[in-house]
């Protein structure tokens, strides 16, 4: 590749959609071990100033690069490769992929090498993908500004005195810097649309069941769910059609068919009816200038045929809280596992088995991590539990019940996607109240189990402004055609984050 060919794609590349730079390579106009360069080279130069990367696998990448390019050599076309070919992929560091480390970003992990793929990576590597490493995360998703990880903070492409968000912070800025086309993510209580909100990327919770969790280390086995991010809602559809769909090793994965979700792209919003929650749109904390961005989303989006139905969601404000007793419970289960004996960090010169126990934990895990296997330890306790995990439980049936009601009189939910826009890093440091209310508006989808997407609208101040669509269980599709319309309206320029330039 002469200099000036590796320039020029070197600053067309980084941008493009997945459906581009897919026709360009199996097109044959580029190859796809150029594409590979090209974006390994990118983040060779930009990923020390972002750190959305905790391992990049350049093997991995022209593996298979050169792979797909010896396929399109030996005759085969777009149709049989299918639209995701060739195009740079990365993966959230709590997912398995054969030949890398998968730590969670923790030290209890950071030796730990993945002993097979995730279900998800490995749909998405069957597409022909090129899988450009693993990404960086809150230490096992418990965060929401990626300041918790132990392998140091990401930052934020557009403002690097902000964070990117989280759990999924690595993720997030990866495709905001133009350093991956499309990563994949996990979403407990609002860990893809939170940091997509903050870095101006797509950002897609599909319904509870959609996609297979299995390869994926569990934060709370009955809300997370993994989940794309991209440049565009048309990419987003893309890799939801290539990661959905039931997997006999996930038995919470179901057998639901799986929509041409690029094709609800096209199907606009004439004659849907879309929810505007007013008494949302009026909760203290709510940034005003966020406020306008959804109501002038409703706006744009009844302008395009659309029905605005007002409605009310009052059990909202009970998510939260009823939140952070279930999903620490649900992490001290599932953080059990991680005993210094089995595998993990293991700490030396042990007295006894409880001496290795407590140490290896205390050693390996950290501050936000022990805090919450504290809180959910103790809601579990025999003279708790009914006073708050199974109060949470009723909760949770509340809240399903309010969606259930909205989705009666509309076709998809608008909302903010966050409280605020992007906060600067240490804000919270010392308050972890406060940063749990930025996923205020994120939370009740999970607990409700239903879809959901964030997608960005404008620039406020130089950062990102996003709004955020729900849909009822499975209906994806809805989110497509809604989110397709009002990016199309809002123009979004994605392709001018500060680190580009930089």
């Amino acid at each position: 590749m002469s200099e000036s060919h590796a320039k020029d794609l070197g600053t067309k590349i980084p941008f493009l959609s997945a459906a581009e730079i897919s026709k360009l390579v199996t097109g044959k106009e580029v190859s796809a071990r150029e594409v590979a360069q090209t974006m390994l080279g990118r983040i060779e130069a930009l990923d020390d100033k972002v750190h959305a990367f905790n391992e990049v696998t350049s093997e991995l990448a022209f593996v298979a690069a050169d792979k797909l390019d010896k396929r399109i050599a030996d005759g085969a076309d777009a149709a049989e490769l299918g639209a995701l070919a060739g195009v740079p992929v990365a993966f959230k560091d709590n997912m398995n992929m054969i030949g890398t480390h998968t730590t969670c970003s923790s030290k209890m992990l950071q030796n730990f090498q993945s002993p097979y793929d995730c279900t998800a990576v490995r749909k998405l590597l069957d597409a022909h993908t090129l899988p450009l490493g693993k990404l960086n995360m809150d230490e096992f998703a418990f965060g929401s500004s990626t300041e918790t990880s132990a392998t140091g903070r990401t930052f934020n492409p557009w403002d690097h005195e902000r964070v990117p968000g989280g759990s999924s912070g690595g993720s997030a800025a990866a495709v905001s810097a133009g350093m991956a086309t499309i990563t994949l993510g996990s979403d407990t209580g609002g860990s893809i649309r939170q940091p997509a909100a903050f870095t101006g990327t797509v950002g897609l919770k599909p319904s509870y069941g959609r996609v297979s969790r299995y390869g994926c280390v569990a934060f709370a086995s009955s809300l997370d769910q993994i989940g794309p991010f991209s440049h565009t809602v048309r990419d987003s559809a893309l890799a939801l059609g290539a990661i959905a769909g039931k997997d006999s090793l996930d038995a919470t994965s179901l057998s639901v068919s799986v929509d041409d979700y690029a094709q609800s792209c096209n199907q606009g919003v004439k004659g849907m009816r879309v929810a505007l929650a007013t008494d949302l749109l009026d909760q203290e904390g709510l940034d005003p200038r966020l406020k306008q961005e959804v109501l002038k989303s409703a706006e744009m989006l009844a302008g395009l045929g659309a029905e605005i139905v007002e409605i009310t969601l009052p059990s909202t404000k009970h998510g939260l809280p009823a939140y952070y007793v279930l999903g620490p419970a649900e992490a001290s289960s599932n953080m059990a596992r991680f005993d210094g004996i089995r595998y993990g960090h293991r700490a030396e010169d042990a007295q006894d088995v409880l001496d290795l126990y407590m140490r290896s934990r205390k050693e390996g895990f950290g501050p936000e991590t022990i805090r919450r296997i504290m809180i959910g330890t103790y809601v579990l306790s025999s003279g708790h539990y009914d006073d708050y995990y199974s109060k949470a439980q009723k909760v949770r049936t509340v809240i399903k019940g309010d969606y259930e009601a909205v989705f009666a009189r509309a076709d998809v939910l608008l909302t903010p996607s966050t409280p605020t826009l992007p906060f600067k890093f240490g804000e919270f440091a010392d308050d972890p109240v406060a940063m749990y209310l930025s996923d205020y508006y994120t939370i009740p989808v999970n607990m409700a189990g239903i879809a959901a997407m964030s997608l960005p609208t404008s620039l406020i101040d130089g950062l990102p402004a996003s709004v955020q669509l729900v849909a009822n269980h499975f209906e994806e599709s809805k989110l497509f055609s809604a989110g397709a319309a009002l990016e199309e309206g809002c123009a979004f320029p994605y392709d001018s984050v500060p680190v580009n330039r930089s």
